[in-house]
């Protein structure tokens, strides 16, 4: 498939793609961490013919529904065109009831968890607030070196 991003100034970003009927199908994700189910209408691809809003919980549920652990597929497929760039899913045991935001880990290792497995239901782009609970996996992106720290922390702290 197919996914266009365009920014939307001053808004944030859509990501839409076409579906078999011809439709387009997306999410406008907003600066301010609103995000938007959208569905174009039939006959005008740009034109917008129902907009759902969804908080971040729901976005991740939705997502979870949709068969989210493709994301974890689509990531390593997408860092392999992406020289020295790898994707790793690591135990955050260490951090278990606590937040991502405690393992600094981006400032620390250069890595970034861009996504989190639990119980298999991805939660993409967890913020610093996201709390991880025992048996989490992180899905962290980085350089070779980075990632081999990075899973030094979440194993150890």
């Amino acid at each position: 498939m197919n996914v266009e991003v365009t920014p939307l100034p001053g808004i944030g970003t859509r990501q839409d793609f076409t579906i078999r009927t011809g439709r387009r199908i997306g999410v406008i994700t907003h600066r301010d961490g609103k995000v938007e189910l959208i569905v174009s209408r039939p006959d005008d691809p740009d034109t917008t013919a129902a907009s759902i809003p969804l908080g971040p919980q729901e976005a991740g549920t939705l997502a979870g529904l949709l068969g989210a652990p493709q994301l974890v597929a689509q990531l390593r497929e997408q860092q392999r065109d992406v020289s020295g760039v790898t994707t790793r899913q690591l135990p955050a045991t260490a951090f278990a009831s606590r937040a991502l935001g405690d393992t600094a880990l981006r400032t620390r290792t250069g890595a970034s968890i861009v996504a989190v497995i639990r119980a298999g239901v991805v939660h993409p782009s967890p913020g610093p607030e996201f709390v991880f609970d025992h048996g989490d996996l992180a899905v962290v992106v980085g350089t070779a070196a980075g990632l081999d720290a990075a899973a030094g922390i979440l194993a150890g702290g």
